[in-house]
């Protein structure tokens, strides 16, 4: 196919078009200006005439000379077809004109590089079919040229407009008879000035309404203003609330769970201060009990055996703390009990005062020298222990206790002898010795234990009672001496 021969193209959907046997007709018009003016004038008369712009259309026949060429042989089409506006045909007049004449002549003396002559029937038909689309463009304002599936669907649209024109139409008609049959009802001068009046004072009444209502609408909208401001404030106030409320909430549930802890605290202290109530200070502090042979008083062993030497320092320990307890029993009760014997506890170095003062070691070691003097303690000890078993009797017997249940010692004190052994150390076994020792431990135990349950014990105060021992006693050495 030569490249310089025009493809048309379906300006709407863009499928290619082949249009046929149009060179048998382009000599008719180029060669004889009658019979183009002649035919011309028929195609335009045919086109004319027809009541229906979309329906006119050109049919180019069929071809006389069957000699077409072989390489468009497969593309031969029975009939082509053109859309043309009711003007379209006024091309075949321009060819005959003077303005035709000048566009062939124009045409003619194009460059002879072209690759199409004007001689040429290709060219002539290229030339028509090129005007005529130019005219059917601009009398139809639709791009040509157009495919007849194209031209089925905008003849449908247009038919469709002329359809809705047609309605208004109708509508319009019918409008302008009602119109003309009510224009015979003309009111008179007299009643259109009445009427003007009438509409005149319903429109400032209705002036004045608006005037009313648009006060109204600037007075509701100061009111919406204020009400949004207060609103605006209100929801301040209310985020303020809500914070200070979660700040008291958690202020609160701390304060709660120390609330709790203390009271947890104080529950547990309750509960401890219950089971002190219930434990009396001399029973902590003072433990008696045994081991094997010997009595003890806080782990320190009180007596010696042959075979066991205990050394003096833990005997002088343990009297120390047997003459600590009885001294702070007997002196709870002073001044009802007498406390003629007085005992004055120094740690290891316990001093023993009788009736005139007069002050005995019981502490050792003990040698022949100084054994009598030890030995003078260890009795006046003993009577002092007897004599506060005595007044715990005396005791229960005020509180009015069965004979049977009054306070008796589990081992009989006679002057220097307990449960039948002697307390004494010089001339004495030291298992008798021992045995006398654990006895009276023994007694100090039960002592504490009535004491314990008749009295409710509060530590001594600083001004207690101290009895004073004579001066020439007061300096006695106590170094131990073997």
């Amino acid at each position: 196919m030569d490249p310089n021969i025009p493809r048309w193209v379906c300006q709407s959907c863009r499928h290619a078009l082949h249009v046929i046997n149009v060179d048998s007709k382009n000599d008719k018009f180029f060669s004889n200006p009658s019979c183009s003016g002649m035919e011309a004038s028929t195609v335009q008369g045919s086109v004319m005439g027809s009541s229906q712009v979309d329906h006119s259309f050109v049919v180019l026949p069929r071809s006389t000379t069957p000699q077409p060429d072989s390489s468009h042989s497969a593309k031969v089409v029975t009939e082509s077809f053109v859309v043309l506006p009711p003007a379209a045909a006024s091309m075949y007049r321009s060819e005959s004109t003077p303005e035709g004449r000048g566009s062939q002549e124009q045409v003619q003396g194009e460059s002879p590089s072209s690759g199409l002559q004007v001689n040429d029937p290709r060219f002539n038909s290229s030339k028509i079919l090129k005007r005529v689309f130019n005219i059917a463009t601009s009398q139809t304002q639709v791009e040509q040229p157009i495919c007849l599936e194209c031209i089925r669907l905008l003849s449908d649209k247009l038919l469709e407009e002329v359809e809705d024109v047609n309605q208004d139409i109708e509508a319009y008609e019918s409008c302008l008879q009602r119109f003309e049959m009510e224009s015979d009802d003309v009111l008179s001068e007299a009643d259109f000035l009445q009427e003007k009046t009438k509409i005149e004072e319903e429109e400032r009444r209705l002036q004045v309404e608006i005037e009313e209502i648009e006060k109204q609408r600037l007075e509701a909208n100061a009111e919406l203003n204020e009400i949004q401001m207060k609103c605006k404030e209100f929801e301040e106030l209310e985020e303020r609330y809500w914070h200070e409320f979660n700040s008291f909430q958690f202020q609160l549930i701390s304060h709660q769970e120390e609330r709790d802890a203390l009271l947890a605290k104080i529950e547990v202290s309750q509960a401890h201060l219950e089971l002190l109530k219930r434990i009396n200070v001399l029973t902590d502090a003072f433990s008696i009990s045994h081991e094997g042979e010997f009595g003890t008083i806080n782990n320190f062993r009180l007596g010696r055996l042959p075979k066991m030497r205990v050394e003096w320092d833990e005997i002088n320990a343990a009297w120390g703390q047997a003459c600590l307890l009885l001294h702070t029993m007997a002196q709870h009760f002073r001044p009802k009990f007498l406390y003629r014997i007085k005992i004055l506890p120094m740690g290891s170095y316990p001093l023993i005062l009788d009736n005139n003062n007069n002050a005995y070691q019981l502490f050792g070691p003990v040698n022949l020298f100084w054994s009598s003097r030890y030995d003078k303690a260890t009795t006046l000890f003993l009577t002092c222990l007897k004599e506060f078993a005595e007044f715990a009797n005396l005791k229960d017997q005020e509180n009015n206790t069965p004979p049977e249940k009054c306070f008796r010692l589990p081992y009989k004190i006679e002057n220097d002898n307990v449960g039948n052994y002697t307390i004494t150390h010089s001339f004495n076994k030291q298992e008798n010795w021992t045995k006398a020792l654990k006895y009276t431990l023994c007694n100090l135990k039960w002592v504490q234990l009535w004491f314990v349950a008749n009295s409710s014990f509060q530590p001594l105060s600083a001004h207690a009672d101290v009895p004073v021992m004579r001066s020439s006693h007061a300096k006695q050495s106590a170094d131990p001496r073997s």
